[in-house]
């Protein structure tokens, strides 16, 4: 079975979305918890940590998602590069000449 390294890298960050989202919700949960024992404020705390948690989770699920689909988040300044190379760098920038202030 010869496959390639890229297949291979999209198969290994796929595989690890689940664990990463259980990990965001239970670590929000955890310390949220942990807050409410600290604070005496049960269980306010553990529900707003419960939903960063959620928040965080469906981030990265969204973030292993585009990189694997082939496209781009948006880099700073909303300018979408190619995964791993920010906007302004050589290959990483959609910017048109006249966005760049070219002819």
């Amino acid at each position: 079975m010869a496959d390639s390294p890229g297949t291979l890298r999209m198969l290994g960050q796929l595989s690890s979305v689940g664990m990463s989202f259980v990990l965001a919700l239970a670590m929000g949960f955890g310390g949220g918890h942990w807050l409410d024992g600290a604070l005496g404020t049960a269980p306010w705390l553990s529900f707003l940590g419960f939903f960063l948690g959620l928040a965080a989770g469906v981030l990265n699920v969204y973030r292993v998602m585009r990189a694997t689909s082939g496209t781009a988040l948006p880099g700073p300044g909303g300018v979408a590069g190619k995964p791993g190379k920010g906007a302004g760098m050589e290959g990483g920038s959609s910017r048109s000449a006249d966005d760049r202030g070219g002819r």
